[in-house]
C-alpha cells in the first residue's frame, strides 16, 4: 500500500473513532423518530379548523395508496401523480357515501414528506371532516399524525432542513407582512445554506488539521496547511460575530416590536393607546392612577409586528396597590424595544427656551439608565406631547422650532388623542422607528430569527477561540475547538456527521502530493 493511501485510511480511522465517541446529540446528528423507524402511516386535516369552503386532508406513509384505493373507490391504477381526480369519497367500512370531492396522489420521494402521500379536498363543514377522519382511523395502520409529525417527516427526508422547518413555521404564524417576508426568506433556506456554508469550511479546516496531526511527522503533508487553516478560523470567526451583531432586529420581526407607553399619571397614555388601537382598550380617566397594570395589544404598524403596552403612571404612592403597578412600569420600560415617554403640553414651561431642560429632566424621571447618555434615547425614545389642542398655537410652533434645533433629545411628536391632530405625523415617525428596529427581511444578509441560533453561534465562536488559545501549544486541543465549532452549527442546521468530514479527506487533501 503507498504512503499517500495508508495516510488516508489513517485519517479517515481517525476521524471515525473521533466521533463515534462522543454521543450522537453530541456530533450533532439526526436521530429518527420511533414514528419514522415503524414507517407508520398517518393522516391529519391540514387546512384551517371551523367552517370553510374546502378542507384537505393529508395523509402519508406505506400505506397512503391502500387508503387511497379504499376511500376513493380506486379499483385499477391509482391516478397519475399531483393530478386531481374528482371522486366519490365513502367509508371503507359501511360503503357509505361521505363526500365528492378532489383526490390526489404524491409518490415518493416526489412529496412533502419524502413518502407515498394522498390528499382528500373535501368541503369544509365540520360534520364532513369528522367523517372523513373518522372513516380513516378505521383503517388498520392508519393513525392520526402528532403535532409536525408531516414536516417532521420531511426533515428526516432531507427534504427541509431544520431553518426551514423554523421558517416554515413562522409562515404558519406569520400576522404581518415583513414577518410573511422574513419566514418565506428562511423557509427558502437561505438561511439554512450560510450556516451549511460555514459548516463547510468548518469540515476542510478539521480534516486538514486532523491529517497535519496524524502525517506532519511523516513529512507526507504540504507546507503551509495550518497557516490557511488559521486563516480560514479568523475569517469564519469574523463572519460569525457580524451576524451575531444585528441587533435582534430578525427576532424582533418575528416576535414583535415590544412598545412600552410611560409618563406621568394623567398625561394621556391610556387615551394613546386606545387611539393606537382604535378601539377602548383601556380605561380613560381624570382621576390620577386609573391604570394600575400592565395593558398589551398587538398591532401591525405598516407591515410590522408590534406589541403595545400602557402602563401605571410614574410618581410616589402610598397605596401599595399603585406602587406595584409603578414597579411593574419601570420594569417594562427598562425591556423595552422602544418607549413613548407622553408628555402633558400644558405642563410645558411658557417660555419655549425652557422646554429642552424641563424635558431632559422629565426623561430622567422616566427612563432607567438616564446617565447613559440620550444617543441611545434617541434610537430608542419618542417623546409625545399630547393635549396639544389646550396649548396656543403660537407657543406651539415656537416649542417646535426650539426641539428642533436642540440635539440632545430624542424625536418630539405634537399630538392631541383628543381631536387626533398630529397623529398622521407620530405614525409616520413611529413606523420608521419600527422598521428600523426590525430592518427590512428582503436586503442584505438573512436575519437571526431564533434564540436557539444565536446561543449556538456565540458557542461556536467560543470553540473556534479554543482553536486560536491551543494552536501553539496541543493541535489536539484545538481542533477539538473546531469540532466543537462545527458540532454547535450542525445543531442549528441539524446536518452534521463523520461521514462528512470523511468525504473531505479523500476528496480535498491528497496527503503527500
Amino acid at each position: 500500500m503507498s504512503p499517500c493511501t495508508w495516510g488516508l485510511w489513517r485519517s479517515a480511522i481517525h476521524t471515525l473513532k473521533t466521533f463515534s465517541r462522543a454521543s450522537p446529540s453530541a456530533r450533532g446528528l439526526c436521530i429518527p423518530t420511533r414514528a419514522v423507524c415503524d414507517a407508520e402511516t398517518i393522516f391529519a386535516l391540514s387546512s384551517g379548523h371551523g367552517r370553510c369552503g374546502v378542507a384537505v386532508v393529508r395523509v402519508s406513509g406505506p400505506a397512503s395508496s391502500m387508503v387511497l384505493r379504499n376511500m376513493a373507490g380506486l379499483t385499477q391504477a391509482l391516478p397519475p401523480p399531483r393530478t386531481a381526480l374528482l371522486r366519490r369519497i365513502t367509508d371503507p367500512q359501511s360503503k357509505e357515501l361521505l363526500d365528492r370531492g378532489l383526490v390526489l396522489w404524491f409518490k415518493g420521494p416526489h412529496s412533502f414528506t419524502g413518502e407515498d402521500s394522498a390528499e382528500f379536498h373535501i368541503h369544509g363543514g365540520p360534520a364532513v371532516i369528522t367523517a372523513v377522519l373518522q372513516a380513516l382511523g378505521s383503517l388498520e395502520g392508519v393513525r392520526p399524525a402528532e403535532a409536525g409529525e408531516f414536516t417532521r417527516r420531511a426533515f428526516h427526508a432531507g427534504k427541509l432542513g431544520l431553518t426551514e422547518v423554523e421558517g416554515l413555521g413562522d409562515l404558519i404564524h406569520a400576522e404581518t407582512e415583513a414577518q410573511r417576508r422574513q419566514a418565506l426568506r428562511q423557509m427558502d433556506g437561505e438561511l439554512g445554506r450560510l450556516y451549511q456554508d460555514w459548516s463547510y469550511r468548518l469540515k476542510r479546516c478539521l480534516a486538514h488539521v486532523e491529517a497535519f496531526i496524524d502525517f506532519s511527522e511523516d513529512e507526507l503533508i504540504e507546507d503551509g496547511v495550518l497557516n490557511q487553516v488559521d486563516s480560514s478560523v479568523r475569517q469564519l470567526e469574523t463572519e460569525i460575530e457580524r451576524h451575531l451583531k444585528d441587533e435582534r432586529r430578525g427576532e424582533r420581526l418575528r416576535t414583535g416590536v415590544q412598545v412600552v407607553i410611560a409618563g406621568a399619571t394623567n398625561a394621556g397614555k391610556s387615551s394613546l393607546l386606545n387611539t393606537l388601537c382604535q378601539r377602548p382598550a383601556a380605561i380613560v380617566s381624570p382621576i390620577a392612577g386609573t391604570t394600575r397594570d400592565i395593558v398589551e395589544t398587538s398591532l401591525d404598524i405598516g407591515g410590522f409586528p408590534v406589541l403595545l403596552s400602557d402602563t401605571a403612571g410614574l410618581r410616589d404612592s402610598s397605596d401599595s396597590v399603585e406602587r406595584e403597578g409603578v414597579r411593574r412600569a419601570r420594569q417594562r420600560v427598562e425591556q423595552a424595544d422602544l418607549t413613548l415617554v407622553v408628555v402633558d403640553s400644558t405642563q410645558l414651561p411658557p417660555d419655549p427656551q425652557l422646554v429642552p431642560a424641563f424635558l431632559q429632566e422629565y426623561l430622567s424621571s422616566v427612563l432607567p439608565s438616564p446617565e447613559a447618555g440620550m444617543k441611545a434615547a434617541s434610537d430608542r425614545v419618542l417623546l409625545v406631547l399630547n393635549k396639544s389642542d389646550l396649548v396656543p398655537e403660537e407657543q406651539r410652533e415656537r416649542t417646535e422650532g426650539e426641539l428642533r434645533e436642540s440635539s440632545g433629545l430624542p424625536p418630539a411628536c405634537f399630538l392631541s388623542c383628543y381631536t387626533s391632530t398630529g397623529l398622521e405625523d407620530f405614525l409616520t415617525v413611529l413606523q420608521s422607528r419600527v422598521k428600523t428596529l426590525c430592518g427590512d427581511p428582503l436586503s442584505g444578509a438573512p436575519s437571526l430569527t431564533q434564540a436557539r441560533h444565536r446561543a449556538h453561534l456565540q458557542q461556536s465562536v467560543q470553540a473556534l477561540n479554543q482553536y486560536h488559545q491551543y494552536r501553539d501549544q496541543d493541535l489536539a486541543l484545538a481542533a477539538e475547538g473546531v469540532r466543537l465549532a462545527l458540532t454547535h452549527l450542525g445543531r442549528i442546521t441539524g446536518r452534521v456527521g463523520a461521514e462528512e468530514i470523511l468525504d473531505i479527506i479523500f476528496r480535498d487533501f491528497c496527503i503527500g502530493k
